[in-house]
This record gives C-alpha cells, structure tokens and sequence, in this order.
C-alpha cells in the first residue's frame, strides 16, 4: 500500500508540472507570451528555447495526459478487489475439478445400478423358473 501510496505522489507531481507547462504553452500560443518554465531548466534551456510554441503544446498536452492516465490507473487499482477476484477464479476452477470428480463417480454408480438391476431380473427369472 505504501508503494501504491508513493506511486500516485510521485505520478500527480509529475502531472502537475506537465499541466503547468501545458498552461503556459497555452498562453504563449493565445496571448504571445514567451516561453518562461523552459529557462529554468539548468543545462539544457538554450536548446528547450528553440522549441516552436505549437511543439511546446502538444508535448505537454501528451505528457500531461499520458502522466494523468498513469496517475489514474494507479490509484484506481484495488487490491482487495484483485484478491478477490483471484479467489473467486480459484474457486471456479475448483468447482470444475469437483464437477468432473461427481460426474466420474455417477458413471461408476449409474453402471452399479444396471448391474444390480440387471442381476435382479436374472434373479426373478430364475425363481420364476424354479417355481414352475
């Protein structure tokens, strides 16, 4: 739980950067506004600067969506729900192993049945015979 817990931290973070970004882009692309989130990156912001608007765009709308996504199918896994479902398939193909098990013993009963049945007919035919 704990790992699940730091999982959704780490990913709605990284989701809010990315939706920050994608706010600026937005408003460069509307109001004309320079890029100013990529000057802070320390190393890399000379060649982050020579990014057009429209790529700024659509590489934080994709990153904020793909991070949402992530950050969504995170926090909406249940675990309980997951056990739950494990033991309910077990318990299905249990059901199907016992199913099998009763069928193989009903053939062994239906075919003792006939037997007793069939040596109950020999033996009336042979009281039949013997009364006569």
């Amino acid at each position: 739980m704990a790992k699940k817990g730091i999982s959704v931290w780490l990913f709605s973070s990284l989701t809010f950067i990315a939706l920050l970004h994608l706010t600026e882009a937005i408003s460069v692309l509307f109001f004309n506004n320079e890029i100013r989130l990529l000057q802070l990156c320390p190393f890399i912001n000379e060649k982050l600067q020579a990014i057009t608007p429209i790529t700024y765009f659509w590489v934080s709308a994709a990153a904020t969506f793909i991070l949402w996504g992530i950050t969504c199918a995170i926090a909406f896994t249940n675990p309980v729900e997951t056990f739950l479902n494990k033991i309910l398939s077990d318990a299905k193909t249990q059901g199907t192993v016992e199913a099998q098990l009763l069928e193989e013993k009903s053939e062994i009963l239906d075919s003792m049945s006939e037997t007793i049945e069939s040596n109950n007919e020999i033996l009336a035919q042979v009281r039949d015979l013997c009364a006569t």
